[in-house]
């Protein structure tokens, strides 16, 4: 149940974070941090691994889209 939990909120953040690759619109990364965050502590706490990596992979996508952009823009 954990993991599929784990993949909604990976979900939710990834469509906060797919819009957020546009620029002037990097500081949406900022408000999906904390929420892919919640996924990654949720997932590891699950006894299957998929929903915790899902959301690792959203959290580099993110990561690297604030250092491209300096952390802001």
């Amino acid at each position: 149940m954990l993991n599929v939990l784990a993949y909604l909120i990976g979900l939710i953040s990834l469509v906060i974070v797919i819009p957020a690759q546009i620029p002037l619109l990097g500081w949406a990364n900022w408000v999906a941090l904390p929420v892919i965050a919640v996924g990654v502590i949720i997932g590891a706490l699950s006894s299957k691994d998929g929903g915790r990596n899902f959301c690792l992979v959203v959290l580099l996508i993110a990561g690297v889209r604030l250092m491209l952009g300096g952390g802001f823009v």
